[in-house]
Protein backbone atom coordinates (compact mmCIF):
# COMPACT_ATOMS: atom_id res chain seq x y z
CA UNK A 1 0.00 0.00 0.00
CA UNK A 2 1.27 3.60 -0.91
CA UNK A 3 2.20 5.55 1.88
CA UNK A 4 0.75 8.96 2.41
CA UNK A 5 -19.97 -6.54 10.76
CA UNK A 6 -22.16 -8.10 8.45
CA UNK A 7 -24.75 -6.57 6.60
CA UNK A 8 -24.55 -3.09 4.79
CA UNK A 9 -26.23 0.19 5.72
CA UNK A 10 -25.34 3.83 5.26
CA UNK A 11 -24.49 6.55 7.47
CA UNK A 12 -23.66 10.29 5.76
CA UNK A 13 -20.68 11.26 7.50
CA UNK A 14 -20.65 15.45 7.91
CA UNK A 15 -17.82 16.81 5.75
CA UNK A 16 -17.06 14.09 3.55
CA UNK A 17 -20.26 12.67 2.63
CA UNK A 18 -19.29 9.74 2.68
CA UNK A 19 -21.23 6.41 3.58
CA UNK A 20 -19.65 4.21 6.17
CA UNK A 21 -20.96 0.47 5.97
CA UNK A 22 -22.00 -2.19 8.57
CA UNK A 23 -25.64 -3.56 8.77
CA UNK A 24 -29.22 -4.54 7.27
CA UNK A 25 -28.62 -5.14 4.01
CA UNK A 26 -30.95 -5.08 1.01
CA UNK A 27 -33.01 -7.81 0.33
CA UNK A 28 -30.60 -10.82 -1.70
CA UNK A 29 -32.14 -12.19 -5.42
CA UNK A 30 -29.41 -14.93 -4.72
CA UNK A 31 -31.30 -18.83 -5.30
CA UNK A 32 -30.31 -21.21 -3.09
CA UNK A 33 -28.52 -23.20 -5.45
CA UNK A 34 -26.12 -20.43 -6.39
CA UNK A 35 -25.74 -19.76 -2.86
CA UNK A 36 -24.59 -23.09 -2.46
CA UNK A 37 -22.20 -23.40 -5.35
CA UNK A 38 -20.90 -20.31 -4.19
CA UNK A 39 -20.40 -22.11 -0.77
CA UNK A 40 -18.92 -24.94 -2.02
CA UNK A 41 -16.13 -22.58 -4.22
CA UNK A 42 -15.35 -20.70 -1.33
CA UNK A 43 -14.71 -23.82 0.54
CA UNK A 44 -12.03 -24.45 -1.94
CA UNK A 45 -9.33 -21.62 -0.85
CA UNK A 46 -6.98 -22.77 1.10
CA UNK A 47 -5.06 -21.62 4.23
CA UNK A 48 -2.49 -23.46 3.80
CA UNK A 49 -1.93 -22.83 -0.09
CA UNK A 50 -2.08 -18.90 1.11
CA UNK A 51 0.73 -19.00 3.32
CA UNK A 52 2.81 -21.29 1.23
CA UNK A 53 2.72 -18.14 -0.90
CA UNK A 54 3.42 -16.06 1.18
CA UNK A 55 6.52 -17.90 2.57
CA UNK A 56 7.70 -18.24 -1.06
CA UNK A 57 7.00 -14.36 -1.80
CA UNK A 58 8.32 -13.03 1.61
CA UNK A 59 11.79 -14.76 0.51
CA UNK A 60 11.88 -14.07 -2.60
CA UNK A 61 11.80 -10.78 -1.31
CA UNK A 62 14.77 -11.14 1.16
CA UNK A 63 16.51 -12.59 -1.50
CA UNK A 64 16.42 -10.05 -4.02
CA UNK A 65 18.90 -6.52 -4.15
CA UNK A 66 16.89 -3.63 -3.35
CA UNK A 67 16.48 -0.51 -6.16
CA UNK A 68 19.19 1.86 -5.80
CA UNK A 69 19.49 4.34 -3.56
CA UNK A 70 21.97 7.22 -2.41
CA UNK A 71 23.62 6.61 0.94
CA UNK A 72 22.08 9.25 2.67
CA UNK A 73 18.74 7.74 1.65
CA UNK A 74 19.65 4.31 3.23
CA UNK A 75 21.01 5.47 6.35
CA UNK A 76 18.09 7.23 6.89
CA UNK A 77 15.99 4.16 6.10
CA UNK A 78 13.62 5.35 3.26
CA UNK A 79 11.76 2.92 2.27
CA UNK A 80 12.20 2.90 -0.94
CA UNK A 81 15.71 1.31 -0.10
CA UNK A 82 14.23 -1.55 0.54
CA UNK A 83 12.20 -1.96 -1.90
CA UNK A 84 12.40 -5.20 -4.49
CA UNK A 85 9.69 -6.91 -7.05
CA UNK A 86 12.18 -8.71 -9.59
CA UNK A 87 11.80 -12.26 -8.09
CA UNK A 88 8.35 -11.80 -6.76
CA UNK A 89 7.04 -11.06 -9.82
CA UNK A 90 8.56 -14.61 -11.51
CA UNK A 91 7.38 -16.13 -9.00
CA UNK A 92 3.95 -14.68 -9.76
CA UNK A 93 4.36 -15.63 -13.21
CA UNK A 94 5.45 -19.44 -12.38
CA UNK A 95 2.73 -20.03 -10.12
CA UNK A 96 -0.02 -18.49 -12.49
CA UNK A 97 1.22 -20.86 -15.16
CA UNK A 98 0.97 -23.77 -12.51
CA UNK A 99 -2.44 -22.78 -12.48
CA UNK A 100 -2.51 -23.38 -16.37
CA UNK A 101 -3.12 -20.39 -17.29
CA UNK A 102 -1.03 -18.24 -19.94
CA UNK A 103 0.53 -14.82 -18.95
CA UNK A 104 1.59 -12.22 -20.60
CA UNK A 105 3.76 -8.92 -20.06
CA UNK A 106 2.49 -5.40 -20.08
CA UNK A 107 5.45 -3.25 -20.23
CA UNK A 108 6.45 0.27 -19.88
CA UNK A 109 8.73 2.81 -18.05
CA UNK A 110 8.28 5.60 -15.76
CA UNK A 111 11.56 8.08 -15.57
CA UNK A 112 14.48 5.52 -14.68
CA UNK A 113 12.40 2.86 -14.06
CA UNK A 114 11.19 0.35 -16.38
CA UNK A 115 8.05 -1.65 -15.28
CA UNK A 116 6.17 -4.95 -15.74
CA UNK A 117 2.69 -6.09 -15.58
CA UNK A 118 1.99 -9.44 -15.58
CA UNK A 119 -1.96 -10.51 -17.03
CA UNK A 120 -3.67 -13.92 -17.06
CA UNK A 121 -7.24 -14.56 -18.24
CA UNK A 122 -9.36 -16.93 -18.05
CA UNK A 123 -11.67 -16.90 -21.12
CA UNK A 124 -15.94 -16.80 -20.66
CA UNK A 125 -17.86 -19.03 -22.19
CA UNK A 126 -20.58 -16.53 -23.21
CA UNK A 127 -19.24 -12.64 -23.08
CA UNK A 128 -15.52 -13.31 -23.39
CA UNK A 129 -15.28 -9.42 -24.53
CA UNK A 130 -16.15 -8.49 -20.65
CA UNK A 131 -13.51 -8.56 -18.10
CA UNK A 132 -13.68 -8.91 -14.57
CA UNK A 133 -10.50 -8.37 -12.83
CA UNK A 134 -8.64 -9.13 -9.70
CA UNK A 135 -5.50 -7.94 -8.94
CA UNK A 136 -2.64 -6.92 -6.56
CA UNK A 137 0.71 -5.48 -6.12
CA UNK A 138 3.87 -7.71 -6.27
CA UNK A 139 6.67 -4.88 -5.44
CA UNK A 140 6.90 -4.68 -1.12
CA UNK A 141 9.52 -3.29 0.86
CA UNK A 142 11.89 -5.47 2.91
CA UNK A 143 9.56 -8.92 3.49
CA UNK A 144 6.55 -7.25 3.11
CA UNK A 145 4.36 -10.16 4.23
CA UNK A 146 1.35 -8.36 4.37
CA UNK A 147 2.04 -5.10 2.12
CA UNK A 148 1.25 -6.91 -0.39
CA UNK A 149 2.76 -10.65 -0.14
CA UNK A 150 -0.68 -11.24 1.38
CA UNK A 151 -2.50 -9.46 -1.73
CA UNK A 152 -0.32 -11.30 -4.52
CA UNK A 153 -0.89 -14.70 -2.43
CA UNK A 154 -4.92 -14.14 -2.67
CA UNK A 155 -4.79 -13.42 -6.54
CA UNK A 156 -2.78 -16.82 -6.82
CA UNK A 157 -5.22 -18.82 -5.09
CA UNK A 158 -8.10 -17.58 -6.85
CA UNK A 159 -6.37 -18.28 -10.26
CA UNK A 160 -5.87 -22.17 -8.62
CA UNK A 161 -9.73 -22.44 -7.77
CA UNK A 162 -10.87 -20.14 -10.30
CA UNK A 163 -9.51 -21.65 -12.51
CA UNK A 164 -11.19 -25.27 -12.38
CA UNK A 165 -14.73 -23.73 -13.21
CA UNK A 166 -16.01 -21.93 -16.13
CA UNK A 167 -17.83 -18.10 -16.30
CA UNK A 168 -19.53 -16.06 -18.82
CA UNK A 169 -17.06 -13.44 -18.23
CA UNK A 170 -13.11 -13.70 -18.71
CA UNK A 171 -11.61 -13.37 -15.15
CA UNK A 172 -8.54 -11.57 -15.27
CA UNK A 173 -5.77 -12.21 -12.58
CA UNK A 174 -2.95 -9.42 -12.52
CA UNK A 175 -0.01 -8.48 -10.84
CA UNK A 176 0.41 -4.59 -10.99
CA UNK A 177 4.55 -3.24 -10.50
CA UNK A 178 5.94 -0.52 -8.48
CA UNK A 179 2.45 0.54 -6.73
CA UNK A 180 4.25 1.15 -3.81
CA UNK A 181 6.06 4.47 -6.57
CA UNK A 182 2.82 5.72 -6.85
CA UNK A 183 0.28 3.11 -8.55
CA UNK A 184 2.97 3.28 -11.97
CA UNK A 185 2.01 -0.46 -12.79
CA UNK A 186 -1.80 -0.32 -12.37
CA UNK A 187 -1.88 3.44 -13.95
CA UNK A 188 -0.06 2.30 -17.18
CA UNK A 189 -2.91 -0.54 -17.11
CA UNK A 190 -6.00 2.11 -17.10
CA UNK A 191 -4.31 3.81 -20.31
CA UNK A 192 -4.29 1.11 -21.85
CA UNK A 193 -7.45 -0.48 -21.44
CA UNK A 194 -8.34 1.32 -24.92
CA UNK A 195 -11.86 -0.20 -26.03
CA UNK A 196 -11.56 -2.99 -23.44
CA UNK A 197 -14.88 -3.63 -21.30
CA UNK A 198 -13.32 -4.20 -17.75
CA UNK A 199 -17.13 -4.37 -15.79
CA UNK A 200 -15.41 -5.14 -12.21
CA UNK A 201 -12.79 -4.85 -10.34
CA UNK A 202 -11.00 -5.88 -7.17
CA UNK A 203 -8.15 -5.09 -5.45
CA UNK A 204 -5.83 -6.31 -2.90
CA UNK A 205 -3.49 -4.83 -0.13
CA UNK A 206 -2.67 -5.65 3.04
CA UNK A 207 -5.58 -8.48 3.33
CA UNK A 208 -3.64 -10.27 6.13
CA UNK A 209 -3.22 -8.80 9.61
CA UNK A 210 -6.34 -8.75 12.29
CA UNK A 211 -6.50 -8.45 15.93
CA UNK A 212 -9.24 -8.91 17.96
CA UNK A 213 -7.95 -7.09 20.65
CA UNK A 214 -9.91 -3.35 21.53
CA UNK A 215 -8.31 -0.46 20.66
CA UNK A 216 -6.52 -2.43 17.73
CA UNK A 217 -8.21 -0.40 15.16
CA UNK A 218 -7.47 3.67 14.86
CA UNK A 219 -9.98 5.34 12.35
CA UNK A 220 -8.73 7.10 8.89
CA UNK A 221 -8.88 10.77 8.91
CA UNK A 222 -12.27 12.15 9.41
CA UNK A 223 -13.80 8.31 9.49
CA UNK A 224 -15.29 6.43 12.02
CA UNK A 225 -14.54 2.82 12.27
CA UNK A 226 -14.60 0.43 14.98
CA UNK A 227 -12.40 0.16 17.07
CA UNK A 228 -11.22 -3.87 16.98
CA UNK A 229 -9.28 -4.65 13.83
CA UNK A 230 -11.06 -7.75 13.05
CA UNK A 231 -12.81 -6.89 9.90
CA UNK A 232 -12.14 -6.76 6.38
CA UNK A 233 -12.53 -2.98 4.85
CA UNK A 234 -14.21 -2.63 1.51
CA UNK A 235 -13.43 0.66 0.21
CA UNK A 236 -15.90 1.65 -2.63
CA UNK A 237 -16.97 5.03 -4.57
CA UNK A 238 -20.42 5.42 -6.07
CA UNK A 239 -19.98 3.70 -9.17
CA UNK A 240 -18.61 0.57 -7.37
CA UNK A 241 -21.72 0.67 -4.87
CA UNK A 242 -23.58 -2.24 -6.31
CA UNK A 243 -20.35 -4.15 -6.37
CA UNK A 244 -20.11 -3.51 -2.21
CA UNK A 245 -23.63 -4.19 -1.65
CA UNK A 246 -23.90 -7.78 -3.65
CA UNK A 247 -20.53 -8.27 -1.27
CA UNK A 248 -22.07 -8.05 2.12
CA UNK A 249 -25.72 -9.69 0.74
CA UNK A 250 -23.08 -12.91 0.19
CA UNK A 251 -21.24 -12.57 2.94
CA UNK A 252 -24.50 -12.36 5.17
CA UNK A 253 -25.63 -15.44 3.16
CA UNK A 254 -22.58 -17.49 3.77
CA UNK A 255 -21.38 -16.30 7.03
CA UNK A 256 -17.74 -15.92 6.32
CA UNK A 257 -16.68 -12.71 8.05
CA UNK A 258 -16.86 -8.99 9.05
CA UNK A 259 -17.03 -6.67 6.80
CA UNK A 260 -16.92 -2.57 7.06
CA UNK A 261 -17.30 -0.47 3.71
CA UNK A 262 -16.62 3.01 3.06
CA UNK A 263 -18.35 4.26 0.07
CA UNK A 264 -16.97 7.80 -0.90
CA UNK A 265 -19.34 10.20 -3.55
CA UNK A 266 -19.34 10.07 -6.85
CA UNK A 267 -16.21 9.08 -8.27
CA UNK A 268 -14.21 9.20 -5.16
CA UNK A 269 -11.87 11.28 -5.79
CA UNK A 270 -13.24 14.44 -4.45
CA UNK A 271 -14.03 13.95 -1.20
CA UNK A 272 -11.21 16.16 0.42
CA UNK A 273 -9.87 15.70 2.84
CA UNK A 274 -10.41 12.53 3.50
CA UNK A 275 -9.97 11.07 -0.68
CA UNK A 276 -6.39 11.03 0.18
CA UNK A 277 -6.57 8.05 2.55
CA UNK A 278 -9.12 6.35 0.46
CA UNK A 279 -6.86 6.15 -2.47
CA UNK A 280 -3.88 4.86 -1.08
CA UNK A 281 -3.55 1.80 -3.53
CA UNK A 282 -3.77 0.02 -7.19
CA UNK A 283 -7.70 1.27 -7.25
CA UNK A 284 -7.09 4.66 -7.74
CA UNK A 285 -6.34 4.68 -11.43
CA UNK A 286 -9.22 2.52 -11.89
CA UNK A 287 -11.23 5.40 -10.12
CA UNK A 288 -9.88 8.13 -11.66
CA UNK A 289 -10.80 7.03 -15.48
CA UNK A 290 -14.87 6.26 -14.21
CA UNK A 291 -14.00 2.01 -13.81
CA UNK A 292 -15.51 -0.05 -11.12
CA UNK A 293 -13.39 -1.00 -8.75
CA UNK A 294 -13.34 -2.17 -4.97
CA UNK A 295 -10.19 -1.97 -2.80
CA UNK A 296 -9.76 -4.71 -0.58
CA UNK A 297 -7.80 -4.27 2.75
CA UNK A 298 -7.21 -5.08 6.47
CA UNK A 299 -6.30 -0.86 6.37
CA UNK A 300 -2.51 -1.37 6.42
CA UNK A 301 -0.67 1.58 9.01
CA UNK A 302 -4.48 1.90 10.90
CA UNK A 303 -3.84 -1.17 12.07
CA UNK A 304 -0.58 -2.85 11.72
CA UNK A 305 2.04 -1.85 13.69
CA UNK A 306 4.41 -3.65 10.91
CA UNK A 307 3.46 -1.73 7.77
CA UNK A 308 6.50 -0.73 5.74
CA UNK A 309 9.00 -2.32 8.42
CA UNK A 310 11.19 -5.09 8.79
CA UNK A 311 8.92 -6.59 10.58
CA UNK A 312 6.39 -7.13 8.48
CA UNK A 313 7.12 -10.92 8.70
CA UNK A 314 4.67 -13.95 7.77
CA UNK A 315 4.45 -14.85 11.36
CA UNK A 316 2.52 -11.95 12.13
CA UNK A 317 -0.48 -12.68 9.97
CA UNK A 318 -3.67 -14.80 10.83
CA UNK A 319 -4.01 -17.30 8.74
CA UNK A 320 -7.69 -18.10 9.18
CA UNK A 321 -9.12 -14.25 8.75
CA UNK A 322 -6.58 -14.13 5.54
CA UNK A 323 -8.38 -17.23 4.16
CA UNK A 324 -11.93 -15.53 5.03
CA UNK A 325 -10.86 -12.51 3.83
CA UNK A 326 -10.31 -14.19 0.30
CA UNK A 327 -12.97 -16.23 0.49
CA UNK A 328 -15.12 -13.41 0.35
CA UNK A 329 -13.37 -11.95 -2.61
CA UNK A 330 -14.03 -15.34 -4.21
CA UNK A 331 -17.74 -15.47 -4.27
CA UNK A 332 -18.04 -12.11 -5.16
CA UNK A 333 -15.64 -12.52 -8.26
CA UNK A 334 -17.44 -15.79 -9.34
CA UNK A 335 -20.85 -13.84 -9.09
CA UNK A 336 -20.13 -11.02 -11.20
CA UNK A 337 -17.98 -12.83 -14.06
CA UNK A 338 -21.30 -15.42 -14.36
CA UNK A 339 -20.68 -18.19 -12.50
CA UNK A 340 -19.21 -20.39 -11.17
CA UNK A 341 -20.44 -22.98 -14.27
Amino acid sequence: MTQTRPGFWRRGLAAAGLLLGSACSPTSGFSEEQLARLSTLAGQIETTRLMDHVQALTGAHVEETPLSCSPEQRERHVPVCYLTRDRARALMRARLEEAGLQVRNQEGQRGEFTFTNLLADLPGTTRPEEIVLVGAHFDAHYMGADDNSTGVAGVLELARVLSQYRFERTLRFVGFDLEELGDVGSGHYVDMIGDEKLVATVIFDSIGYYDTKPGSQRSMPGLPSPDTGDFLAIIGNDHSLDMASELHQLNDHLELMNLVSIIAPGDGTSAVPVSASLMRSDHAPFWYKGHKALFLTDTANFRNPHYHRESDKPETLAPDFFRRAVQVSAVGLATWAGGPQ
